[in-house]
Order: C-alpha cells, then sequence, then structure tokens
C-alpha cells in the first residue's frame, strides 16, 4: 500500500510569530506523532533560510491514515492554531509514494540508481 508524503509551508509577517507558532505546535505534533495510528512523520519546523516561513512535513502510512487525520482532534487544533497566527502565504502538496530506497547504498556511496527493477 502505498505511503502519502504531505510537503507544505506557511509564512508568518514575521520571524517572531512564525517562531511562537512552531513552540505552542509542538505539544499537537507529538500528540499526532504518538496517537494517530498510521502518522510515521509530522514535523511543523522553522525554516533556517526563510525567517519568517514554517517548513511542513508529513508522512502516512497509507491514505486511509491521512483521511483518518482530518477527523481527528490533533488536525482540528493544529489548524485552529495557525489559523490564530494569520498566516500570509500558504503552500501545500500531497503526494503518494509506491517505491523508496536508502540515499546511500550498503558501500556508504550515494545511489545512482534509484530503483533496481
Amino acid at each position: 500500500m502505498p505511503q502519502v508524503i504531505i510537503h507544505a509551508w506557511l509564512e508568518f509577517a514575521d520571524e517572531a510569530t512564525r517562531d511562537e507558532a512552531v513552540r505552542l505546535a509542538a505539544p499537537i505534533q507529538w500528540k499526532s506523532r504518538t496517537e494517530e495510528p498510521g502518522c510515521l512523520e509530522y514535523c511543523f519546523a522553522a525554516d533556517p533560510c526563510i525567517p519568517n516561513r514554517v517548513t511542513i512535513h508529513e508522512l502516512w502510512e497509507d491514505h486511509g491514515s491521512l483521511v483518518a487525520h482530518f477527523q481527528h482532534p490533533c488536525y482540528a487544533a493544529m489548524r485552529d492554531l495557525l489559523t490564530g497566527f494569520a498566516p500570509t502565504a500558504l503552500w501545500n502538496r500531497m503526494y503518494e509514494v509506491g517505491q523508496d530506497a536508502p540515499v546511500y547504498g550498503a558501500d556508504g556511496a550515494i545511489r545512482t540508481v534509484l530503483f533496481d527493477d
């Protein structure tokens, strides 16, 4: 079954607003990671290159897990929290992943072939 990746970002009025949003979002992130079935990664983090941006990375076991997340209280809590900080810009995408492989091979070298057929 394919995994689902969410990649997104939010921008806020300034770095201080971003930092406060990240700080307050941490407990919600932890609850999603530890309480939501199928949540493999869930991270809203300050972008080190764009001072007012939060980068969002989520990895879900499958589509059903992501759909359940959208009904979970953690999703509503995160949405409400971040909306309260009045984001100034937003971009988001979801990706279905059918294959994955380590970046480095067993010999420690970077893989030049993504997937062996």
